[in-house]
C-alpha cells in the first residue's frame, strides 16, 4: 500500500461533503461523489475522512464514489469522537472505542488496511493517552492501519506516543493568520513528521483578508489559493487537505499547487500574522 510519505502534497478533506454542521447527507448528493472523481481524475491521492463526519455520510460516498480504489489511494481516517442525535460533538476514548473505532471505519470503506488513523483530542484534553495509543500501536502491528498521528495535539503529546510508536502525521489548526504552531511545525519537520493543517483560511481579520487578497490580484488566483500556497512554502513537511462540496472549487484549489510565491509577497503574507 502506497503511504503517506508517498502522497502529493495537496490532497482532499471530505468533511464538508455532508449537511450543516457536518450532519446528515450533502445538499446535493449526486455533486459529492462527482466531486470525490473529480479529485482522483486530477491526481489527489491522499483523502482524509472520519466516521464521524454525517455521521457515516462521507465514509458511505466515498465508498460508493471511489470502491474499489486506485492502488494508490491514501485513506486516512479519525477516531476519539463521536456525535449524538443533536449534533454534539463528544468523547469516544476509552481504548475498547477506539478499536471498534478503527474497524468500523474499516468496514464502512470496504478496506483491509487503513492508510493512515489520526486520534484525536478533544479540545483542551490533558489526560493519559497511552493506552489509546498502544491500541493504535497493535492495529499498526497487525497490519490493519499504515500510519499513525494525533490530531489537535500538543508537542508534549507527540512526544509521549513517538515513545511508544512513531507518529508520522499532527493535524492541527493552523493557518496564515492564526500560527500557534509555528515551532512544532519546525520540530516536526526536523524529525520527518508531516503536519497537515485543517482550517486554512479561518479566523482571518478583514486586514488580513484584504492583504491576502492584494497577493491574489497579482497572480490572478483566488485568496484561498494564496493561502493554500502560503502553507506549502511554509514548511516542506506541510500536506494539505482543503475540503470543498464543489466540483468549481476543488479544481481552484488544486491549482493553488502550480502558485509561486516571490519574496515579496511572501513578506505581504507574514506581516498577516
Amino acid at each position: 500500500m502506497k503511504r503517506l510519505s508517498d502522497v502529493k502534497r495537496i490532497g482532499f478533506g471530505a468533511m464538508r461533503l455532508t449537511g450543516p454542521g457536518i450532519m446528515g447527507p450533502p445538499a446535493d448528493r449526486d455533486e459529492a461523489v462527482r466531486v470525490l472523481q473529480r479529485a482522483v481524475e486530477l491526481g489527489v491521492d491522499h483523502i482524509d475522512t472520519s466516521d464521524y463526519y454525517g455521521p457515516y455520510v462521507v465514509n458511505d460516498l466515498i465508498r460508493e464514489a471511489l470502491h474499489p480504489y486506485p492502488p494508490e489511494l491514501v485513506l486516512v481516517t479519525k477516531v476519539g469522537a463521536r456525535r449524538d442525535d443533536a449534533g454534539a460533538w463528544l468523547t469516544a476514548f476509552e481504548p475498547d472505542e477506539i478499536k471498534e473505532a478503527v474497524h468500523d471505519n474499516l468496514g464502512r470503506l470496504g478496506v483491509e488496511r487503513l492508510g493512515g488513523v489520526n486520534l484525536r483530542f478533544m479540545d483542551d484534553w490533558e489526560g493519559d493517552f497511552t493506552a489509546q495509543w498502544t491500541v493504535l500501536a497493535d492495529l499498526h502491528s497487525q497490519g490493519l492501519v499504515c500510519d499513525l498521528g494525533l490530531s489537535n495535539c500538543t508537542a508534549e503529546q507527540v512526544k509521549i506516543a513517538q515513545d511508544i510508536a512513531p507518529v508520522s502525521m499532527v493535524q492541527n489548526a493552523y493557518n496564515l493568520a492564526h500560527r500557534g504552531d509555528d515551532d512544532l511545525i519546525d520540530s516536526l519537520a526536523e524529525q520527518g513528521i508531516f503536519y497537515v493543517p485543517f482550517f486554512p483560511l479561518g479566523g482571518f481579520s478583514p486586514l488580513a483578508i484584504d492583504a491576502v487578497q492584494a497577493v491574489a490580484d497579482k497572480h490572478g488566483a483566488t485568496h484561498m489559493q494564496v493561502a493554500l500556497a502560503w502553507l506549502l512554502q511554509r514548511s516542506p513537511n506541510i500536506l494539505l487537505i482543503p475540503g470543498t462540496s464543489s466540483v468549481t472549487h476543488l479544481e481552484e484549489n488544486l491549482r493553488a499547487g502550480r502558485l509561486q510565491l516571490d519574496e515579496e509577497d511572501l513578506a505581504t503574507l507574514d506581516a498577516v500574522g
